[in-house]
């Protein structure tokens, strides 16, 4: 058992060897009984399920991780008391303030500025890009932002994109209060889909629903009129196609990928010793989201602008979203997960599940036929 110990704790937490797992017992063989590893030999099916039901590496790319309770015993106590009353009794209010008096001076120039202006679009782009940079500098402060920013701030130029990770629609805010991006995002309901009718398509955003196969047809589209124009503002995209924790990469959609441009690379890290920045869309509301972030001491981040990168020679689309995937994961230090963002509001496809059992029977006749 020591040894099972030892090479327990070097084994690759995204790879759990299935024998770790298994009693001294079930791994001798025996002529008499079948045992789990001779199941787990017929078919790589049933390793892959052993394996998921263990350490599940898709899952936990969607999961916030608790901090460690610090507030123990009769010393500490007190203290994360204290620490609770400033920040809800007066960090938020004041954050509260901020963000409304920061509303207020924003709709008080928008609006004169897009009607009043129709005339004058160059102006009036320009103004209303300055506005929105100002306002999601407000939106950063009223969480007490700690942002670092790392290598060249981004230019307006035609043909290229920027690709980011992502972990929460604040990673747009926060790239935004530098450079007014042209983001690509999912349509949202509420006041944040108010937000993205009114105010983002003055910067030339684009929205889509991911349920619409239509939309991505659009998308496409727009992505390649946006990336040739002279005037417009940098395109950003998040390829991952859903919100991810922060310690980890899915896969990146090609779609960025296939405009024949320049990719400019945006890795995020986000500090969680403060506050956990991960946003699950399907637990919590982007409201209670950002209030989370506004009763916690700071938000901590840092973003690194990475070298622009061109398809070469011979090297296909998926090749290249993999090759940028690997620089924003080295660079923020993530870890790269073989798997699709999408999977996360989608059951798999008929003809995926029909593959695996093709694959599974397979092999179960292979192994009656050794016998």
């Amino acid at each position: 058992m020591v040894g099972l110990r030892s090479s327990s704790s070097e084994m690759d937490l995204d790879r759990p060897n299935i024998e770790e797992y298994l009693t001294p017992d079930s791994i001798q063989e025996s002529p008499k009984k079948l045992h789990l590893r001779d199941l787990l030999d017929i078919s790589p099916t049933l390793a892959e399920a052993a394996g998921a039901i263990i350490d599940d590496s898709f899952t936990r790319c969607f999961k916030s991780n608790p901090p460690e309770p610090w507030n123990w015993n009769i010393y500490l106590f007190p203290l994360w008391c204290l620490g609770l009353v400033v920040r809800y009794g007066f960090l938020f209010p004041l954050r509260v303030a901020v963000l409304a008096a920061g509303w207020i001076v924003f709709f008080a120039a928008f609006f004169p500025v897009h009607f009043l202006l129709q005339g004058h679009n160059k102006w009036r782009r320009k103004i209303e890009r300055k506005l929105v940079e100002m306002m999601c500098s407000v939106f950063v402060a009223s969480w007490t932002g700690v942002v670092k920013y790392h290598g060249p701030r981004p230019s307006i130029r035609p043909q290229q994109v920027f690709v980011a990770n992502h972990t929460s629609m604040i990673d747009f805010i926060i790239l935004e209060q530098i450079s007014a991006f042209a983001v690509i995002m999912q349509k949202h309901p509420g006041w944040v889909g108010f937000i993205q009718k009114t105010i983002l398509e003055s910067v030339g955003c684009i929205w889509f629903n991911r349920t619409e196969s239509k939309d991505r047809e659009t998308v496409a589209r727009k992505l390649r009129e946006h990336v040739h124009g002279v005037d417009n503002n940098p395109l950003l995209i998040f390829p991952e196609g859903t919100c991810v924790n922060n310690d980890y990469t899915v896969m990146f959609k090609k779609g960025a990928f296939e405009l024949g441009c320049a990719i400019c690379p945006i890795a995020i890290k986000y500090n969680k010793i403060f506050v956990d920045a991960f946003w699950n869309s399907k637990k919590q509301s982007f409201t209670m989201h950002l209030v989370r972030l506004m009763t916690s001491w700071a938000v901590v981040c840092d973003v690194w602008y990475l070298e622009p990168q061109y398809l070469r020679p011979g090297e296909t689309p998926i090749e290249f979203a993999e090759r940028v995937r690997d620089m924003i994961s080295a660079r923020a230090g993530l870890k790269k997960v073989p798997w699709d963002g999408y999977l996360k509001y989608y059951r798999p496809s008929p003809k995926l599940t029909e593959r695996k059992q093709q694959i599974f029977a397979e092999s179960v006749l292979r192994r009656l036929d050794e016998k």
